[in-house]
């Protein structure tokens, strides 16, 4: 179902609120809140056999991905991180593990070298800045998680688990016919399958 008002407009008048509100949230979760998000999402049935995962390196106040990424290290899967190659289209993944060096690149984010290997992961972990009652959520505005979601969807099937913080939700958020909704939303307090 889309909005019936532009979404993109609505979206981007969202955007500030939800920023603001992941800001309050990420004060108010308390210095644990990473650790009490990798164990409820390691207890999730859907990562027991996943070969490869992509996360994301956090940047400003988003939820901290990394203890959980450790974690999945050390039971032997596959790590990769998102790289945006080009405006427009779907991002690629390249593998990554604990202690690798990472470069700065587009939009500021913290990503591979560019000679770490390509991979395809079985299961996105995705930042937010807000989601809603029916795994939809509020991105930066470029797309780029969309597109490759429904590219890698329609080529395999993979699972987009949304990470945040429980203050990040909102009832309702816009969507457009492009927006892929998650499958899951996994925060410091808990987690909510769509």
């Amino acid at each position: 179902m889309t909005d019936s008002v532009n979404p993109d407009e609505s979206k981007k008048s969202l955007r500030r609120e939800a920023a603001a509100r992941r800001r309050l949230a990420s004060e108010e979760s308390g210095p644990d809140a990473a650790l009490r998000l990798a164990e409820n999402l390691l207890g999730r049935k859907e990562l027991a056999n996943a070969g490869w995962v992509s996360s994301y390196w956090p940047m400003r106040d988003e939820i901290d991905p990394r203890p959980a990424m450790e974690a999945l290290n050390a039971k032997g899967v596959g790590l990769c991180l998102p790289v945006v190659t080009e405006n427009a289209q779907p991002l690629v993944f390249r593998a990554w593990q604990p202690g690798d060096r990472l470069v700065t690149e587009a939009f500021g984010t913290s990503v591979p070298e560019p000679s770490a290997a390509e991979q395809v992961p079985d299961i996105l972990l995705v930042p937010l800045l807000a989601f809603d009652n029916e795994g939809y959520r509020l991105g930066y505005g470029g797309g780029f998680y969309d597109r490759t979601l429904e590219k890698l969807r329609a080529e395999r099937g993979t699972l987009a688990i949304g990470l945040g913080f429980a203050g990040q939700h909102m009832d309702f958020l816009p969507r457009g016919p492009h927006d892929q909704k998650l499958d899951m939303v996994v925060t410091e307090q808990g987690v909510q399958a769509f």
